[in-house]
């Protein structure tokens, strides 16, 4: 069971089936009678899940870009009952030294190398990449093509930007809630609850957000 209809749901359903998985069906907060993503049916909203765990689907993965949202639904559905699944596409390449959570989606061509944790409802996404040594914590996003050097700590909840550089070969903690913006290089720890951008990445203030690669908070 998928919950979430967004653009980041349509990736993680195609990882899941490239996977293996048999995909029930979806939900979605707005559900269109008769909607569809790659043949895999919308089942309602959030308020089914109940009703579905009863009729025997015991395994969901919460498919919300939005690091605070899936934190909460993640939670929501373990209070259902429901074990978190994995989605971890052929292509990744994943050391067998590294430990994945629950609930993680790793998108195609990704990265996790020796030595790494990655925590519960984390997304490492397209061709993103964690070398060694790394501790990776909960409902963090990874966006497409960001690299994160040895020894890198991010905590729950951060945005690391897509293309952004994170290391500087000893360790460097990216804090809780944190944003990293597009394309930035960052070789200095990011206060918790902070955003950062550029090269070199620098403090933005307040109401001065750079987008960060997530578009769509849904997706």
């Amino acid at each position: 069971m998928v919950i979430g209809g967004g653009g980041h749901a349509k990736v993680v359903i195609d990882v899941l089936l490239a996977a293996g998985w048999e995909v029930a069906g979806y939900t979605d907060p707005s559900p269109v009678a008769g909607a569809t993503i790659a043949g895999t049916p919308c089942l309602g909203d959030d308020a089914v899940l109940s009703g579905l765990y009863t009729a025997g689907i015991r395994w969901a993965i919460v498919a919300l870009g939005d690091n605070v949202r899936r934190t909460r639904m993640a939670e929501s559905a373990r209070a259902l009952g429901f074990t978190l699944a994995s989605a971890v596409h052929p292509s990744a390449q994943i050391s067998p030294h590294a430990r994945l959570g629950q609930g993680v989606a790793i998108m195609p061509c990704a990265v996790v190398n020796a030595g790494t944790v990655i925590g519960d409802n984390t997304i490492l996404n397209t061709s993103a990449t964690v070398d060694h040594d790394c501790v990776i914590g909960r409902s963090v996003h990874i966006a497409p093509g960001a690299h994160l050097a040895g020894y890198v700590t991010v905590e729950d909840e951060a945005l690391v930007g897509v293309g952004s550089i994170v290391g500087r070969g000893r360790p460097l903690r990216i804090g809780r809630g944190a944003v990293v913006g597009i394309g930035s290089v960052v070789f200095r720890d990011v206060e918790p609850g902070s955003t950062v951008a550029g090269n070199p990445a620098r403090l933005l203030e307040p109401g001065h957000r750079q987008r960060s690669g997530r578009e769509n908070p849904d997706g």
